[in-house]
């Protein structure tokens, strides 16, 4: 069917294993033309949703995999569907500055006579990046925007290209906490220490992610939640240290809310011995 073709065609030519690179460098002369707002009859698109509606996480060596769901209707019933994330000033490819595209077909599933969701698979491989770290850049000029597509089974179709999806690729987190010394007498000195790193796509390594704002929390022994002690700030390799009085038996954690190129994230706890 056309719809399938196309979104096929649109794929299959760009997609370089799982990261898929600039069309305008990597396309060829082959490459189909990339497929502007259109529709033929009553086929809509009601919904798309990329990963569940949460933002992608990569790490350095593991592959991520998540999912372009198109729920669509047609008079006649859907008989296909789906999607590709891209970047760029517009959607030719001549202006594209990166396509992230599923490499197998749709899978469809049938929620009435007239609507169904079809689902497409995308991995993300952080070892094939065409960009590397620049990825989890690309939401500065918009962000990753979703082609979404459906077909239905009387051949009516709709492309839209520019779906705001709100979702970023992000470059995973880590962060540690570290009290110290333990036991501590009552109103003593405790340092406590972390660090704050995130994944580097350019090296498969993870880094220090510099000069952050990091909240230390507390939580008494027998309390139920953690409350703020003070903020600090990651240094120029992203450690963290800090001081404050020993006052009682309980647990220190790190929190970073996250920013728009990495993800929030939270310590384990390390509890204090004061006596």
């Amino acid at each position: 069917m056309r719809i399938r073709a196309t979104v096929a065609a649109v794929s299959g030519a760009l997609a370089l294993s799982a990261l898929v690179a600039p069309a305008a460098q990597a396309a060829g002369p082959d490459v189909p033309a990339l497929p502007k707002n259109a529709q033929k009859g009553d086929t809509k698109i009601t919904k798309a949703v990329v990963n569940g509606g949460k933002d992608i996480v990569v790490g350095t060596t593991a592959k991520k995999k998540f999912t372009i769901a198109v729920t669509a209707t047609d008079a006649k019933g859907i008989a296909g569907g789906g999607g590709l994330l891209w970047h760029g000033r517009k959607f030719d490819d001549q202006n594209l500055s990166g396509v992230l595209a599923p490499t197998a077909d749709e899978k469809c599933k049938k929620l009435s006579a007239t609507s169904a969701t079809c689902t497409v698979t995308i991995t993300v491989n952080p070892k094939a990046s065409w960009d590397k770290n620049g990825l989890a850049n690309h939401m500065a000029g918009g962000g990753w925007k979703l082609f979404a597509a459906a077909g239905g089974k009387d051949d009516d179709y709709v492309f839209r290209t520019a779906y705001k999806t709100g979702i970023h690729l992000k470059r995973a987190a880590r962060l540690t906490v570290n009290a110290s010394p333990e036991p501590v007498r009552k109103g003593r000195t405790i340092t406590v220490a972390g660090a704050l790193t995130r994944a580097n796509w350019d090296t498969g390594r993870y880094a220090g992610y510099t000069q952050q704002s990091v909240k230390l929390q507390f939580k008494k022994k027998g309390a139920s939640a953690y409350t703020t002690v003070k903020t600090v700030k990651s240094d120029a390799k992203g450690n963290l240290k800090t001081t404050v009085k020993a006052s009682a038996d309980g647990t220190f954690r790190y929190v970073f809310a996250g920013t728009s190129t990495t993800p929030a994230v939270t310590s384990a706890g390390d509890a204090i011995d004061v006596r």
